[in-house]
């Protein structure tokens, strides 16, 4: 089982981690900028964080034959408090950057008025830099969060196939997937989402346009939950290819969209069985802007 997790807080885990990760099939990760657990109180302190994720990390990760990309942005949790405003003007800097695959976390916390207008100006900062974007859904009021949120990514003219609506569960799944959006799933210990009611989705909405993640970080969460998503699949009645599709092919086209992926294999380390030739995603190669 070759696993591409698209969202996992690896600045906030261990050595072991990666270690078991590796084990587990894991040969790719992107990490998200998100909260750190207190404020942060200038814009220094985010910068020091984004130079971490793009330098640091990908070179930790190395070490233990994982390929290791990020996403960048002023987290929504943040977005209320005026010191951090100022990363707004620092984010380009970092989207130009290589081994950044997207502009996220944005979206929703508590659904204010600052989280609207941070929310469009990233979005309109993605449109710029022909990035993906990777959206949070509130932990409160999910659905009509959900909504908000869909509403203004339509209104920013990003297509839909360029965002993923992440931390989705059976009240909100609908919304996204009838608005062309990818449908992102976090696998969580005790909330979120478990395997078998993840099980429960894919059987209602099939395998496409869908993101499967740990979403692990300095909580109570777990690195190989992706791992356990793919055998629970394969113990519902799935295919092998089908748990392909859903923890790497889909996540290698997503992602791809960026055209900075790195998913050749680490010197030292065993290969990653490459995205099978000549499959197709919604007419487009899962290859596309991906360095294998």
């Amino acid at each position: 089982m070759r696993i591409f997790d698209p969202h996992i807080h690896m600045s906030s885990r261990t050595t072991d981690d990666y270690t078991a990760m590796y084990g587990a099939g894991v040969r790719a990760v992107v990490e998200p900028a998100f909260w750190l657990g207190q404020p942060r109180t200038s814009v220094g302190s985010f910068t020091d964080y984004f130079d971490a994720l793009i330098g640091w990390e990908r070179f930790r990760a190395a070490q233990y034959g994982i390929r290791h990309h990020c996403t960048i942005a002023l987290n929504p949790k943040e977005a209320n408090d005026p010191r951090c405003r100022e990363v707004l003007e620092v984010l380009p800097r970092y989207l130009a950057k290589d081994g950044v695959v997207a502009v996220g976390e944005v979206g929703y916390d508590s659904m204010t008025p600052e989280e609207d207008e941070v929310f469009a100006a990233q979005l309109a900062m993605a449109r710029t830099f022909a990035l993906p974007a990777m959206v949070h859904t509130p932990h409160r009021d999910k659905a009509a969060g959900t909504a908000r949120t869909l509403d203004v990514v339509r209104e920013s003219g990003l297509a839909p196939g360029m965002v993923v609506v992440d931390h989705l569960n059976e009240t909100t799944v609908g919304a996204v997937a009838d608005s062309g959006c990818w449908m992102g799933f976090s696998i969580y210990p005790d909330t979120k989402m478990d395997e078998q009611r993840l099980v429960a989705i894919l059987r209602e909405y099939g395998t496409e346009r869908v993101l499967v993640n740990s979403a692990a970080d300095w909580g109570h969460s777990d690195p190989l939950k992706t791992h356990k998503a793919g055998l629970a699949m394969l113990d519902a009645g799935f295919t092998e290819h089908d748990v392909d599709v859903v923890l790497w092919q889909n996540p290698v086209f997503f992602f791809g969209q960026s055209g900075r992926l790195h998913l050749d294999p680490v010197p030292g380390f065993a290969a990653a069985e490459p995205p099978l030739a000549g499959v197709t995603f919604e007419g487009n190669s899962v290859l596309r802007g991906a360095r294998i």
